[in-house]
């Protein structure tokens, strides 16, 4: 639940929206329809309509046609822009030499993966909440940091710029650390009192979130809100600073929100690894240099223009 986890989750969810979508668009799903050795009267008529019927409503049918029409409506000039915006990047990069090699693929993806407890827990979550597997990750990861190089490569960055800029924000690279926290949210404080009997008289606070927590994205995981850091924007801050006071084990009185009461417990604590200054580095320098690079839409556009991109559809324009 940290709040790295969940900004990449909107970041991705965002290109595989798309993607997604798209693969009807660009072909009808990879593979023929299959069909019986005696054709259905369903299947005749959709011979007989040039399309496949994918779904009906009452007598009305839907057909692939249908629906690849509505997408390419849709969506269709938002996964060509993409198709057309990797293009042209490929073709400048081979033009300037310009590669992603495997080492700095595999910096960004451990920068992506902050917050999660392992690389395998990240690629199962992307899996599970987006539908992006290992390599689609790593396929958008790596077209990524390609447009960046393209857009920053006239700029350097020194040492000295480095140096400063970490030492002008030194609260970002302190070691940070973590609270793995229990929350039950009811609306009266009379109401978390009562939490607290039932806790006193050895209920699980589990069962108690299930049953009792008004909070539906935890309580039917028993009140988990997982690890977070000190400063997490997602996390309601008097819960937070509740946490920061508890023992390990320990379960706090009631906590006043803008709306109700939480009864709070600290299951874990721990402190992050000290940070890597050779990747802290790295992620500062390239952070610095697209501070001082044009937008990256505006320099995809320029790409556009020199290698003469044209949309001769005016649906998808």
């Amino acid at each position: 639940m940290q709040n790295v986890k969940r900004l990449w989750g909107v970041i991705i969810a965002l290109a595989v929206v798309i993607l997604v979508l798209a693969s009807l668009l660009v072909s009808r799903g990879g593979s023929p329809a299959l069909t019986s050795p005696t054709p259905t009267p369903d299947q005749h008529q959709a011979e007989d309509k040039g399309a496949q019927i994918v779904a009906k409503i009452g007598d009305r049918e839907i057909t692939m046609d249908d629906l690849e029409a509505a997408l390419k409506r849709h969506y269709g000039a938002e996964q060509l822009g993409q198709m057309l915006d990797r293009g042209v990047v490929q073709l400048e990069a081979k033009e300037k030499g310009v590669s992603v090699d495997a080492a700095e693929l595999a910096r960004e993806l451990k920068r992506m993966q902050q917050g999660y407890e392992s690389e395998q827990q990240y690629y199962e979550a992307m899996l599970t909440q987006l539908g992006m597997s290992k390599e689609e990750i790593q396929e958008d990861a790596s077209n990524k940091l390609l447009l960046e190089k393209l857009a920053t490569l006239p700029i350097q960055i020194t040492n000295a710029e480095i140096d400063d800029y970490i030492k002008t924000h030194a609260d970002e690279f302190q070691q940070k650390t973590e609270y793995h926290i229990l929350q039950i949210i009811v609306s009266t404080k009379d109401q978390a009192n009562k939490v607290l009997a039932e806790l006193a008289k050895g209920e699980s606070f589990a069962i108690l979130a299930r049953d009792r927590s008004l909070d539906d994205a935890t309580n039917n995981n028993g009140g988990d809100l997982g690890w977070v850091v000190g400063d997490d924007p997602f996390v309601d801050a008097a819960v937070l600073e509740t946490a920061k006071t508890l023992k390990v084990g320990q379960v706090s009185k009631p906590v006043p929100l803008a709306e109700g009461f939480a009864v709070v417990s600290l299951k874990e604590k721990r402190d992050q690894p000290n940070p890597d200054m050779a990747f802290i580095k790295e992620n500062v320098r390239r952070e610095l240099a697209l501070q001082q690079a044009p937008p990256l839409k505006d320099y995809v556009n320029q790409l556009r223009a020199k290698w003469k991109v044209s949309i001769l559809d005016a649906q998808l324009r």
